[in-house]
């Protein structure tokens, strides 16, 4: 069934295209069959929303999230990590946000900042994006391109889409079941009507989980990018 797009008009609509980057296409953390979505990503670009934002991963190449960081852990294992001392000092005490370990998956070094892999892949048209950079702290994974997972630390791309009256955030790129489906649940959660392109997205593992976990936050899901193309409501 169509989404119901009442509501929505360009003027107060914006695009996030997350990730198109070099590691996560055919570089070091490429995502299988990612080169696939870029036509419609660039399609969809073409769409007259107020803003149009591009999010890269902007690690510095000793990262908490690399493998090779973590001295006798591989690729793909699993640690906890815990909120930076320096960046909790700095919190407010009336801050709701829990502070705990978190579950971090150990990555293959991938879009380190100043290399050719974080980098926009050649052919996304990404010359009228906005770009908002995450990951960029040491000690910190930042999926979101909202904040990290501890609220420590934020991209500014609230206050972006809050300046320009968006109400409506349309959610396309890489991966997923991670920064697509963290920066889906974050847009939710800060009050923004919040929709995720399926045909526009692609993930890490093929197990869908991220669908539903963002159905059921609210995050509306649309099939097709065909339905925002033929759309009467984005017709320039």
């Amino acid at each position: 069934m169509p989404v119901d797009l009442a509501y929505v008009e360009p003027s107060n609509s914006a695009i996030l295209v997350i990730d198109v980057q070099n590691d996560f296409v055919s570089g070091s953390l490429a995502v299988r069959d990612a080169e696939q979505i870029i036509n419609t990503i660039n399609a969809l670009i073409t769409l007259p929303f107020a803003l149009k934002i591009g999010t890269q991963d902007y690690h510095p190449a000793n990262h908490i999230s690399f493998a090779r960081n973590h001295a006798g852990k591989n690729e793909f294992e699993k640690i906890a990590i815990f909120p930076p001392a320096e960046l909790v000092a700095t919190k407010k005490p009336n801050d709701e946000k829990p502070l705990e370990a978190l579950e971090q998956v150990l990555w293959p070094v991938h879009c380190v900042q100043d290399t050719p892999g974080v980098a926009f892949v050649d052919n996304l048209e990404h010359e009228g994006l906005e770009v908002v950079r995450k990951g960029c702290d040491v000690g910190i994974e930042c999926y979101s391109a909202f904040e990290d997972p501890w609220g420590l630390t934020n991209t500014g791309l609230k206050d972006k889409l809050k300046n320009k009256e968006i109400s409506n955030v349309f959610v396309v790129g890489i991966a997923g079941d991670y920064c697509v489906k963290f920066t889906a649940l974050d847009a939710k959660k800060h009050g923004f009507r919040t929709f995720v392109v399926k045909d526009a997205v692609k993930s890490v593992s093929d197990e869908g989980t991220e669908w539903t976990e963002m159905n059921k936050a609210g995050v509306e899901i649309i099939d097709t990018a065909e339905e925002l193309l033929t759309s009467k409501i984005f017709s320039q």
